[in-house]
């Protein structure tokens, strides 16, 4: 196995061009991404597909040359005005990178997986760059396995998946539906719109109201201090929490997410002492007209305001679902100019935690659902790691990310040491586990 580089490049002309105001979610992740520097890169939105039967390279190519004429995020960059304002410009031609990776027939999964984790380490310069860069496994001189690895500034999570469903349909020679979306140039024309700016408003006044309500801190006992210099890195694996997520959400009859939810809320009480919880959680957005089949960075914070967490935890759950319906109904916003709302603000409560599901996303290489078993027995199986530290987030206490895992589900924290140690974020990760599985152990 080998890594043969950026071997040759696809071009391509004659796709739809232009130039716009950035939309929100653009705008809103160009600020992230910025202030991480060269941390930038584990905020790219990677995912792949085993091509049976293989593809001829070529053919590789003309299938992103449909891509990109079919999702015009794949071929825009972004650029700063004069006046700060930023700015979006679609090319009507380009180049995008293509790496390969050789190997033989019976090692291609594996070769894939580690090329997957290559191509997701490498950043994107989103003013200078197409923000997509594509990765071909060859066997026999084939393509068995195809990586899309894009910048965050191009799409997220959501779009990925339909960008995947676009590839796997073309590479089988199927034909694209031709379905409405919204094209970037098009969603900031709806932005800049009336309807665009009332609803822009609706979620501001939304969220002003939430942060005039929690409290002033969710942990009191630390608040204050200064962060800490190194934030590190936890990763729960459960089987168990797979199975029970699942069994509680049937038995319950509401999502697994709002299950989630509701046992981060309960978990972070017991630490904390603050009975409410106010959590960032992150929203397709993709219900919106237009949207369904968009490829875009559209995904973006909801605020959750969960009262009185320490009651029965099946009713906190069912609750929860109507919290969180809130938090997504207003999801959708100017992410900068609610920046400046809050910074106008007397006081506002504290919404440094924050709580991203990304199941069923992004493809994990090798993922299989958890085997049915009892929970005791799964639940013997939970692992916690301490894989790696970042560097300080801003006002972030904590941000946890679930995640498909093998036959599992992973709980992947990191946090601001000086508010939650390691025993609190171990504590943090092994409670929710814990309140999933006894309430799953309570149902028929």
């Amino acid at each position: 196995m080998r890594l043969l580089g950026v071997e040759s490049r696809i071009a391509f002309a004659g796709a739809r061009s232009g130039t716009g105001p950035a939309t929100w979610g653009q705008s809103a992740i160009w600020d992230v991404v910025r202030r991480l520097g060269d941390d930038a890169a584990r905020y790219n939105v990677s995912g792949g597909l085993p091509l049976d039967p293989p593809l001829p390279l070529p053919r590789l190519h003309e299938v992103v040359r449909a891509l990109l004429r079919r999702h015009d995020s794949l071929h825009t960059t972004l650029r700063t005005l004069d006046d700060g304002r930023l700015e979006q410009v679609v090319h009507a031609g380009g180049e995008v990178e293509l790496h390969t990776r050789a190997c033989e027939p019976a090692d291609v999964l594996e070769t894939a997986y580690a090329f997957y984790h290559e191509l997701q380490a490498i950043p994107f310069d989103a003013e200078r760059q197409l923000p997509i860069r594509v990765g071909a496994v060859l066997a026999g001189g084939s393509v068995g396995y195809v990586i899309l690895s894009l910048s965050h500034t191009a799409t997220d999570g959501w779009g990925l998946r339909g960008l995947l469903a676009d590839c796997a349909a073309l590479c089988a020679g199927r034909a694209l539906p031709d379905d409405e979306r919204q094209q970037p140039l098009e969603e900031a024309a709806y932005q800049t719109s009336d309807k665009g700016r009332r609803r822009d408003a609706a979620a501001r006044r939304s969220w002003l109201a939430k942060l005039a309500s929690g409290p002033a801190s969710q942990f009191p006992q630390r608040a204050g201090r200064p962060a800490a210099p190194a934030f590190p890195n936890a990763v729960l694996n459960s089987p168990a929490l797979a199975l029970a997520l699942d069994r509680v959400a049937a038995g319950l009859e509401v999502n697994q997410g709002s299950v989630l939810l509701a046992a981060a809320a309960a978990a972070a009480a017991r630490l904390g002492g603050a009975p409410d919880a106010v959590f960032q959680v992150v929203v397709n957005n993709r219900f919106l007209p237009g949207m369904a089949g968009t490829v875009n960075t559209i995904a973006q914070e909801g605020l959750l305001l969960l009262p009185d967490t320490a009651e029965d935890f099946a009713a906190l759950v069912r609750r929860t679902f109507g919290a969180a319906l809130s938090a997504q109904r207003h999801a959708y916003y100017d992410k900068l100019a609610l920046n400046r709302d809050i910074a106008g603000l007397r006081a506002a409560c504290d919404h440094s935690c924050f709580i991203n599901d990304t199941r069923g996303l992004m493809p994990v290489l090798g993922y299989a659902k958890p085997a049915d078993e009892p929970l005791d027995s799964a639940r013997e199986r939970t692992t916690l790691s301490w894989p790696l530290e970042h560097a300080p987030r801003r006002n972030t206490t904590f941000a946890l990310d679930a995640q498909d895992a093998p036959g599992s589900l992973e709980l992947a924290m990191t946090a601001d040491a000086a508010v939650l140690p390691r025993p609190d974020m171990e504590r943090f990760l092994f409670g929710i586990e814990d309140l999933v599985v006894t309430q799953a152990l309570t149902l028929p």
